[in-house]
């Protein structure tokens, strides 16, 4: 590890520290809506060898309308799937490795973690992948999925949305010449 790589982790480490005395020197806190998004096969396939399996480009601008200006919080595997960080966005990489550095990105060790990093972020967006997901889908409010109507081969999975916990909210629907596709939002229930 360089210094600059020292550096750059001991300044997010103390960015980490002074949020936590801020959220607690706050009276009344806000509480973000955590919001997961993914696109996901009709059996709930995410992708394969890190890649997605198919192209839509209308669900990446919807994912770019959603995200833009917002802290998108992912695995090390699903950064690593992307040219760069992404654009105007706060770029936070979950990982248990603690000599990852990348540039353009927070890194940090825990989800818990990379939510307190978000710090005012009034809806940050959890990413990916399988494992984040599995993390997250117990705490996040709100799910914005695009689910493909056919089913894939992968090797991994989104996790299975449990109707006690979750409700549809809303739902369009779309066909392309190669599959039908919805958009589906689902709140957690009070």
């Amino acid at each position: 590890m360089t210094d600059k790589n020292r550096i750059d982790l001991a300044n997010q480490s103390l960015l980490y520290e002074q949020e936590m005395i801020n959220q607690k020197d706050l009276k009344s806190p806000i509480k973000p809506v955590v919001t997961i998004i993914a696109a996901i096969s009709e059996n709930r396939v995410l992708g394969k060898d890190n890649k997605l399996i198919w192209h839509l480009p209308e669900d990446l601008k919807r994912f770019k309308h959603l995200t833009s200006g917002h802290a998108i919080i992912m695995g090390r595997k699903t950064f690593e799937s992307l040219p760069k960080a992404l654009p105007n966005r706060h770029n936070i990489v979950v990982t248990k490795n603690k000599e990852f550095f990348a540039e353009g990105t927070t890194v940090c060790h825990s989800l818990k973690e990379a939510l307190v990093i978000s710090g005012a972020d009034d809806q940050p967006f959890i990413i990916g992948g399988g494992q984040v997901y599995q993390q997250a889908i117990k705490l996040a409010d709100r799910i914005e999925l695009t689910k493909i109507h056919k089913s894939f081969e992968g090797d991994v999975f989104f996790p299975e949305i449990d109707p006690k916990v979750w409700s549809l909210d809303k739902e369009e629907q779309f066909e392309t010449p190669d599959f039908k596709y919805s958009y589906l939002t689902y709140l957690r229930n009070k």
